[in-house]
């Protein structure tokens, strides 16, 4: 078993060139393609990509970009993506039950001290008064599709308050934010990069924080097919070493701020390559330096909040009462916390 923390991960990789270990890895050039998303949570890959990480840990990728999580998780099963990060879906665990996916890592985790998801409500709602999570009762809550993260998140937060809303499936990230600032929807919950600068327009107005009621949601994950995770050991251990050295350049760039003002800006100026790259950087800088989030280093995994996602999906009626965490998780290739 191979376990990558920040250090292990840049050690990995500067060890085996040296020695000469990674030249079986690097003369194979494995292609294999990566799934995003254009959010900063996703910063890890394109750190990764865009230093060579991944070269040096032999693979030679492909960024592919998605608009939601549900199909990046069927190109994985399909075999049309080998890695990607996103959020836990009921979607996800179904194709973990079919044993075409596993989850290998963790990707974002909420965290006391960081700044974090938002919930969100409309000027409409905002006016009328609604000015907290508790003050939803009754009223529209906007997610992609059933057995999403935002299904997830506000229902976690409606069973906390004692309170009931309706969500409304939308589809894409996009549709969410436009009926979000035109009144179509009352309420939603979303990464900081985007719920930032959607408050900062005024037609949307920030009420609450996701941590104060999911304090160690592991919001995003590391995965991949059973095939990859079973079969081909070496090529996933290579994405993790690449992709975790991405994520403590991240870290250390962004929450630690280890090279200063001039090392936060040439990390703004890496991901604006990929996120929000219809603004001007200038314009783009806010909202990108707005989203950080601490990066789970070395993929570290919260089994814990992945167990109670499975067990909230379970008790939806979203996804089989009989699946097993073992079923969703290979835990051979990462560091894990909770049980």
């Amino acid at each position: 078993m191979t376990l990558f923390n920040r250090r292990q991960a840049i050690a990995t990789l500067g060890a085996a060139t040296a020695v000469g270990l990674a030249a079986p890895a690097l003369a194979q050039n494995r292609k294999i393609t990566v799934g995003a998303l254009r959010f900063t949570s996703h910063a890890g890959s394109f750190v990764g990509f865009e230093r060579d990480y991944f070269k040096e840990a032999g693979l030679d990728v492909e960024l592919r970009f998605f608009e939601a999580a549900q199909p990046m998780a069927v190109a994985i099963a399909s075999g049309d993506v080998d890695y990607a990060i996103t959020a836990i879906s009921g979607g996800l665990v179904s194709l973990a039950q079919k044993g075409a996916v596993k989850v290998i890592g963790g990707g974002l985790q909420e965290e006391p001290g960081i700044d974090g998801q938002k919930f969100l409500v409309s000027d409409a709602a905002y006016q009328a008064g609604i000015t907290a999570p508790g003050m939803l009762d009754g009223k529209s809550f906007g997610m992609t599709q059933a057995g999403s993260s935002f299904h997830y998140m506000g229902s976690k937060m409606a069973e906390a308050e004692g309170i009931s809303l309706k969500f409304k499936p939308l589809q894409k990230v996009g549709a969410v934010i436009g009926a979000l600032k035109s009144g179509q929807i009352d309420a939603w919950s979303i990464v900081p990069h985007i719920a930032k600068p959607l408050a900062g327009s005024g037609a949307v107005h920030i009420i609450g924080d996701v941590a104060t009621y999911l304090p160690d949601y592991q919001v995003t994950t590391v995965f991949t097919s059973t095939k990859n995770a079973s079969e081909e050991q070496e090529m996933t251990k290579n994405f993790l070493a690449g992709y975790s050295k991405g994520v403590a350049d991240y870290n250390a760039a962004m929450i630690a701020k280890e090279g200063g003002d001039a090392g936060v800006d040439e990390m703004v100026d890496l991901i604006h390559k990929y996120v929000y790259t219809d603004r001007p950087r200038d314009k783009a800088a806010p909202s990108i330096i707005n989203g950080t989030m601490r990066l789970n280093e070395g993929a570290k995994l919260n089994v814990a909040s992945v167990r109670d996602q499975l067990e909230w999906f379970q008790s939806e009626g979203l996804v089989d009462s009989d699946i097993t965490l073992e079923t969703l998780v290979d835990t051979s290739y990462v560091e894990t916390a909770g049980s």
